[in-house]
């Protein structure tokens, strides 16, 4: 495959990812700001929306302070972010537009329809009526792009370049949300990790302040009900780590998002990748045998921190041996 045709579908799949984490996050953040707290606590839950997506400085360059409304505009529809939904879906449209004679009629007609329904959506102001079914159209459309592509494209090298941008794009979103959620918390002294702790390391948690927050965090990544089927307990911010770090059969936790990029490399390796396979390998293995205890004694910021370092030297490395740079 021509190194250009592998690099549209690698971004095409990570910026309709990245669309649909965005639209998570901020359906959620609206679902929190709407409990009782101080202004102070909503405008924290914004500004750490912003700093999940690096987008702090840039957003502070356009606008005097942070509000809701506000980060939703830049979040959703300001073109001049590059991270925004609108900007997104516009992004993968051009790139499967690129490369529409690898993909199905099927897969390219739901790009381009996304593209299209996204226009009359924002005009037809649906944000500002319904903000939650807006984000819900964004899932939808997303959960549709996928299964469109799993249902109609052969699983040749064009399938899993597409794979490979989604499963990095996701293990980055989920790491990062887990990060600055689990660390905001420690910083404002609402983690308690006690001398001892049970069998599973699990801190105390017992305000319901916190059962909404883990909820809200479990919910921006479809995964209240897996927990409640997993644990059938009490919120805990230990078990949530677990589940969203070392659960292999939870979707988006980072061992699941890992090993299909272990496997999607696989498929497309060749004589440059060895060393990039062998860095993928290494680090779901660290996650397969992991044990949340060992993890939470480290620290999971720090964790998370190196994590997101190696997943983003995975990003560059595929880039490198495969894609425009090859």
């Amino acid at each position: 495959m021509l190194s250009r045709t592998a690099d549209h579908l690698f971004w095409m799949a990570r910026y309709v990812e990245r669309a649909e984490n965005t639209a998570r996050m901020l359906d959620v953040n609206i679902q929190m700001s709407l409990l009782p707290q101080s202004d102070i606590s909503v405008e924290e839950g914004w500004r750490a929306m912003l700093g999940i997506s690096e987008l702090q400085r840039a957003y502070d360059a356009r606008h005097d302070g942070v509000t809701s409304r506000d980060v939703i505009e830049f979040m959703v529809r300001d073109p001049s972010n590059s991270s925004s939904i609108h900007s997104c879906l516009h992004a993968a449209r051009e790139n499967a537009r690129a490369v529409r004679g690898t993909l199905t009629t099927e897969v390219w007609e739901t790009h381009n329809a996304t593209w299209l329904e996204l226009n009359n959506l924002l005009t037809g102001r649906m944000l500002e009526r319904d903000p939650s079914d807006f984000f819900e159209w964004v899932k939808f459309r997303s959960h549709l792009s996928r299964g469109v592509m799993i249902g109609t494209m052969i699983k040749d090298e064009a399938f899993h370049f597409a794979r490979l941008g989604t499963f990095l794009e996701r293990a980055d979103n989920t790491a990062r949300i887990l990060d600055v959620k689990y660390h905001g918390l420690a910083e404002l002294g609402r983690l308690v990790e006690p001398d001892s702790v049970d069998t599973r390391g699990a801190p105390e948690v017992d305000t319901h302040r916190d059962f909404y927050h883990w909820a809200a965090v479990l919910r921006s990544v479809s995964a209240f009900e897996i927990y409640r089927k997993v644990y059938r307990d009490v919120i805990t911010p230990a078990r949530v780590a677990e589940l969203l770090i070392l659960r292999g059969d939870m979707p988006r936790s980072l061992a699941a998002c890992v090993q299909e990029v272990m496997q999607n490399l696989g498929k497309v390796a060749n004589d440059h990748s060895r060393e990039t396979e062998r860095r993928a390998g290494m680090l779901y293995s660290e996650l397969e045998f992991g044990r949340i205890d060992d993890i939470l004694q480290t620290g999971l910021h720090a964790y998370l921190t190196n994590f997101l370092e190696r997943v983003n030297d995975l990003g560059l490395r595929i880039i490198r041996d495969f894609l425009v740079w090859n």
